[in-house]
């Protein structure tokens, strides 16, 4: 079976991830059990996607010091093509904590840094992608991602969409994240798909020649841990799915196993699913 091409655009943070309880306002926590890691949306579902076999392509941007060098070299080492525009600023950093019930907090050191439509970094080698994964925030680059067979995007970037006037094919969003939340007639192009994801009660798909569908959750293989790029890793198991060219039915179930899988290992990519991971 031929490899599927698969681009993700958007940002990278390097994560520091421990277990314990974020502070409050005036607050002294302690923090245990950290480790460091390349990590952010568009990383983790880059990780993702190249872990499910595809040739997987990151045009992103990246800071200027030793981080973002470390972020490129850990990326590259998963098989990744990294298209990394460079900024001047430093690499933009966040903290991830995770309590007891596996739920994350997190707090962002720096702007998250994104490519933009006016760096050089061969947006034209996007036409006859497979399919693009979008959680960039230029609305400029939206125009070359759309060259792609299949365009999804992710609901936390509604507005950059909107802005761009482009028409997706699939909308990724989460049913618990008011920030995915796309009020009434914000979109001038409605998506060809809307996917709705709710944890573990699995989630909703709607094709506009069709009525809502639900799928069912499916389980962890272990213990839930850390719910840290969960939905990032759904959104790139799905892209990939139709990127292979099934159907939307088991793109879905792709990437409900992807998101399924993260949620087992602390951080955005240790748990990850791949191909030959044991059936849950």
């Amino acid at each position: 079976m031929r490899r599927p091409r698969v681009a993700v655009v958007g940002h990278v943070e390097w994560a520091t991830h421990a277990t314990g309880i974020f502070p409050g306002p005036g607050e002294i926590r302690t923090l245990t059990d950290a480790f460091d890691e390349a990590a952010g949306g568009g990383a983790v579902a880059a990780v993702q996607s190249a872990k499910l076999g595809a040739q997987t392509q990151f045009f992103t941007a990246l800071g200027a010091d030793a981080i973002a060098e470390n972020a490129r070299d850990a990326l590259t080492a998963q098989g990744i093509e990294v298209r990394a525009a460079h900024r001047s600023e430093p690499q933009t950093r966040a903290i991830s904590v995770v309590g007891p019930l596996g739920d994350r907090a997190i707090a962002l050191i720096g702007a998250p840094l994104g490519p933009e439509a006016t760096d050089e970094l061969g947006w034209a080698d996007l036409v006859g992608t497979d399919a693009v994964y979008f959680t960039g925030r230029d609305p400029a680059t939206l125009h070359a991602c759309r060259s792609a067979r299949v365009l999804v995007v992710t609901a936390r970037r509604w507005e950059v969409l909107a802005a761009s006037g482009i028409q997706c094919d699939v909308l990724v969003a989460s049913a618990n994240d008011p920030a995915e939340e796309v009020p009434p007639g914000a979109l001038a192009s409605t998506p060809q798909v809307w996917v709705i994801t709710d944890g573990a009660r699995g989630g909703t798909y709607l094709d506009r020649r069709d009525r809502p569908r639900t799928w069912d959750p499916i389980a962890p293989p272990g213990v839930v841990v850390d719910s840290y790029g969960c939905g990032d890793a759904f959104a790139a198991g799905l892209t990939v799915g139709l990127a292979r060219g099934t159907s939307l039915h088991d793109a879905i179930a792709l990437g409900a196993r992807c998101g399924a899988w993260s949620a087992t290992a602390r951080g955005g990519l240790a748990g990850q699913f791949r191909e030959d991971s044991p059936p849950s």
